[in-house]
């Protein structure tokens, strides 16, 4: 069907999974920092707001904690089923990074999330500020360790193989692989940018209605100083990670640039738009700047970048694909960059949170972080193709022996449960953002922090009719 094998379907299932699972720890990551930031800032200076916006956010976050443990755990058991002959080549590295990766930060979330999201009013306020930064590390810790595992996969090192499997021999070169650096940074930074966008766009919307008060300006604030901040940082050690990946995976590059020959001395350009064609072996419609391919990628105007034509066809990875996910990538850090300049601007004039034109684009940047994530996601995964573990084992050789009926019904399945079971989350999380942060304005209470009175933060008991409201008026507006 569709000229599609076993062997198709299997990268599918997975590319679908991982697409969805990799959406939930990027908000995950984000969210554990900025609820430890509003916590510390609450407990610093007795502002009710960071409180306020500690406990609607925290919702938010157990939510969507929920559904990256559940998406996370169907994924890993594809490399038994799905990719076996790859477990077996490669898991004496692979089982054990994962492994201590649930060994160090799942059970370091694990066991402070419950006082986190419970303990509000059963311990004492340093406590629960360590226990909220102690889940803040562990997202830290587990994306150090499954990019540890990813990374080695695409620069392997540290290793022989023994028998057809590998074996390791350094751990600390196995951890520490070439690119592991650039991947831990690059993804960590994407994962604030991408949280950042969110609470913008979350604030956005409710100035757009005309629920203005300090909890959702501060919230706009916040957002804003981040994207202003860590977007241009996030673009700087994007340069740096391609000038990794030019070195060690060339034929990712020239994929990625839609490049097939190079002519002579001539320094290659960078091509803005085009369409690569793999079996005409050109870019058609390339729309090219003379000498800034080179520029960019080599830092000089006279060196050349490789080539695909330079790769034997059966291990060029699909420049089609990569060309324009890479390009999606980038225009969307580039908006993103656009955003933070045109807040400060608008921050001057004292006009960020009325500024209409601005609000809109804000409401409409909250989900550019995670396309961007899961487009430079593609970019580097199928930029991979076709190795699975880069320059060793090629992708055919690391499926299961499954038919094309068995992976078919599974693929379907997996469609048909994830977008009932995660669009149903999904759906309550963005109900939940609608229904906004409560505040104490106006009415005397006796709230207070952590060893004080205050309603338990109830993650499944928040959208109530509150939230129905702001669905009814948001229908009469559209």
């Amino acid at each position: 069907m569709f000229g599609l094998e076993a062997l198709d379907l299997a990268r599918i299932q997975f590319a679908f999974t991982i697409s969805f699972h990799i959406l939930f720890p990027a908000i995950t990551i984000g969210l554990a920092s900025y609820l430890a930031v509003l916590e510390g800032l609450w407990l610093k200076t007795g502002n009710d707001t960071y409180r306020d916006l500690y406990h609607f956010w925290s919702k938010i976050f157990a939510v969507n904690f929920g559904m990256g443990v559940v998406s996370g755990l169907v994924m890993a058991y594809q490399f038994g089923t799905n990719w076996s002959r790859f477990s077996d080549f490669a898991g004496s590295v692979t089982g054990p990074l994962l492994t201590y990766e649930v060994l160090t930060a799942f059970f370091l979330e694990a066991g402070f999330l419950g006082v986190m999201l419970f303990g509000w009013n059963k311990v004492g306020r340093k406590l629960h500020f360590f226990s909220t930064v102690m889940v803040a590390i562990g997202t830290l810790i587990s994306t150090f360790w499954i990019l540890a595992s990813n990374s080695w996969m695409q620069t392997p090192q540290g290793f022989e193989i023994v028998n057809g499997q590998v074996i390791p021999t350094d751990w600390l070169a196995i951890i520490f692989n070439p690119s592991f650096p650039y991947r831990l940074m690059h993804m960590a930074t994407a994962a604030f940018v991408a949280t950042a966008f969110f609470v913008g766009s979350s604030a956005a919307w409710h100035l757009l209605r005309g629920k203005d008060n300090p909890a959702i300006r501060t919230m706009l604030s916040m957002a804003m100083w981040m994207a202003l901040i860590v977007a241009p940082i996030q673009a700087v050690i994007g340069d740096f990670h391609g000038l990794n990946t030019l070195k060690h995976q060339p034929a990712k590059i020239a994929a990625i640039e839609g490049h097939w020959e190079n002519h002579g001395n001539e320094a290659t350009p960078l091509i803005l738009f085009g369409w690569p064609d793999m079996k005409e072996e050109k870019t058609k419609y390339a729309v090219e700047i003379p000498y800034l391919g080179s520029l960019i990628l080599t830092h000089s105007l006279d060196k050349q970048v490789p080539a695909l034509k330079e790769f034997p066809p059966e291990d060029r990875p699909n420049s089609t694909i990569v060309f324009w996910s890479f390009r999606i990538m980038v225009g969307l850090g580039f908006l993103m960059i656009f955003t933070g300049l045109w807040s400060l601007w608008l921050r001057k004039r004292d006009t960020l949170y009325t500024s209409r034109p601005f609000l809109y684009l804000a409401l409409w940047m909250g989900p550019s972080g995670l396309i961007a994530i899961l487009a430079g996601w593609f970019t580097t995964e199928i930029g991979r193709q076709p190795w699975v573990v880069y320059g060793l084992m090629r992708t055919a050789d690391a499926s299961s022996n499954h038919s094309f009926m068995q992976m078919s019904i599974t693929l379907i399945m997996f469609v048909v449960v994830y977008f009932a079971l995660f669009g149903a989350g999904l759906g309550y999380m963005m109900r939940l953002v609608r229904k906004g942060p409560k505040t104490d304005e106006g009415k005397e209470t006796n709230d207070g922090g952590p060893g004080q009175k205050r309603t338990p933060a109830r993650p499944l008991s928040a959208a109530d009719d509150d939230g129905a409201e702001h669905d009814r008026s948001l229908t009469k507006e559209i």
